[in-house]
């Protein structure tokens, strides 16, 4: 029915009805928009919208479902669909986003500007590190504050440092302060400076973390550890640019840029009145969520790479080979520290490898090791001997386990005979995950290359 008001309103459309025969619609041909169900026989939709728009162009996703809920709404937003309509819905209703979207393309390639971003120490090339840098290009072109929101170690400072350096505001200073290290008595003194005999110890005046930053940009991390009366004077200067210092007698001012930083839940902590709302709505003037690790499929063997050729260099090494088992090794662990985690992995290992020229899994560090042991990643369960007569159920049938498994092997044997044994080809085609296919590959002992 979607195929046919597109159509009628003269667009190409195409339908697949299932999620594996659409990803590889859209991995063969240019595809603008989406129209993605929910509820599909090989998957949920949702799960698969960062696949879809890894394919080149990116296509605007819109979401179909018959069980509209707010919270699937939200998810769907929050993982970059354009927008979630409920079935049944009307002829307007599936023609209104198409003409937005192509309002929006239209719009977007007339005023297409090639942008030479400075990224010094980012490293990533997976589509939602793309899209990332989307939205770093255009914080970097505005004066509005900015929120970045990602778990621990994602590079939030790396990539507030990299909205400063390709600003307006570069050749200003970039002041960075870690707001969880910083104790309630110290926190306002070293926000906004004290003047001399402010309180015990204040032997001298001290020039705030503000005033260092005027004309340039301040960055705030872990924003969600200030108190609320430190939110309520950091809100005050975000209006007027004005503040005291401790025991000062009249406001100052500074022309700052804000950044600011939490790994933590903002919407929550104010729905609880333990973060200012209307602080809130400051802050995300421009807002940019970093992935975890585990969602950067592809770039875990490049900042791999790259973090082996920087230790190598600090410590006077040649540069190291990687044996494959390394790869498969870091690419299954699920970095609960992120890049910072893999950082300290890749350096562990280059100092425990010293002047060996190849990495192994066995360089890795310890509780990285046992992780992949415990959940069964360093060794394949012994298959079980194949039987000449499946086991059959009391009408005389095999059983839909072995019917699914044996399935399933054929189907990874000729998806690894099709591609060449390329792992990004073959998760491309058949909508898997790195970590899911590398682990099916095992459970069935099919090798890469067959």
């Amino acid at each position: 029915m979607v195929e046919r008001i597109a159509e009628r309103a003269g667009h190409h459309a195409t339908t697949a009805k299932t999620l594996q025969k659409g990803l590889e619609r859209v991995s063969a041909e240019p595809v603008d928009i989406v129209f993605l169900d929910v509820c599909l026989p090989d998957g949920n939709g949702i799960e698969t919208i960062s696949a879809i728009q890894g394919a080149d162009p990116s296509p605007e996703i819109i979401i179909i479902t018959g069980a509209a809920e707010p919270d699937g709404a939200e998810l769907a937003i929050r993982c970059g669909a354009w927008d979630y309509i409920e079935k049944p819905f009307s002829v307007t209703e599936v023609l209104l986003p198409i003409q937005q979207v192509l309002q929006y393309h239209e719009q977007k390639r007339a005023h297409a500007s090639p942008v030479a971003l400075k990224l010094p120490g980012i490293i990533g090339s997976c589509h939602k590190m793309t899209r990332a840098y989307d939205m770093l290009a255009k914080a970097a072109g505005s004066e509005a504050s900015v929120l970045l929101t990602g778990e621990t170690g994602t590079g939030k400072e790396l990539f507030a440092r990299a909205i400063h350096e390709n600003s307006a505001r570069a050749k200003g200073p970039f002041v960075a302060v870690d707001c969880g290290a910083l104790t309630e008595t110290l926190v306002e003194s070293t926000l906004f400076g004290h003047e001399k005999g402010a309180f015990t110890g204040a032997s001298a005046s001290r020039v705030g973390m503000f005033k260092e930053a005027d004309g340039g940009t301040i960055f705030l991390d872990e924003i969600g550890e200030l108190s609320l009366d430190i939110q309520r004077k950091l809100l005050r200067i975000l209006q007027d640019g004005t503040f005291r210092p401790v025991g000062g007698r009249k406001d100052e001012s500074s022309d700052f840029r804000l950044i600011a930083a939490t790994n933590r839940k903002l919407e929550r902590m104010a729905e609880k009145e333990a973060f200012r709302g209307d602080l809130l709505y400051r802050l995300r003037s421009i807002a940019i969520r970093l992935p975890p690790l585990r969602e950067r499929d592809g770039d875990i063997q490049d900042l791999a790479m790259h973090y082996m050729k920087t230790y190598c260099g600090r410590y006077g090494m040649p540069p190291k080979g990687f044996c494959p088992e390394f790869f498969e090794a870091i690419t299954h662990y699920p970095w609960p520290g992120n890049v910072r985690e893999l950082a300290h992995a890749v350096e562990h290992a280059v100092s425990v490898a010293r002047q060996e020229p190849t990495l192994f899994r066995i360089h890795l560090p310890v509780h990285i090791r046992a992780d992949l042991a415990r959940k069964g990643l360093e060794k394949t369960e012994p298959e079980a001997p194949v039987s000449p007569q499946p086991p059959t159920g009391p009408e005389g049938l095999p059983r839909l386990k072995e019917v699914v498994e044996n399935t399933e092997k054929r189907y990874l044997s000729d998806l690894m005979q099709a591609t060449g044994g390329d792992i990004q080809r073959a998760c491309s085609a058949s909508g898997l995950s790195r970590a899911s296919l590398y682990s099916r590959l095992k459970k069935y002992g099919i090798s890469r290359i067959t």
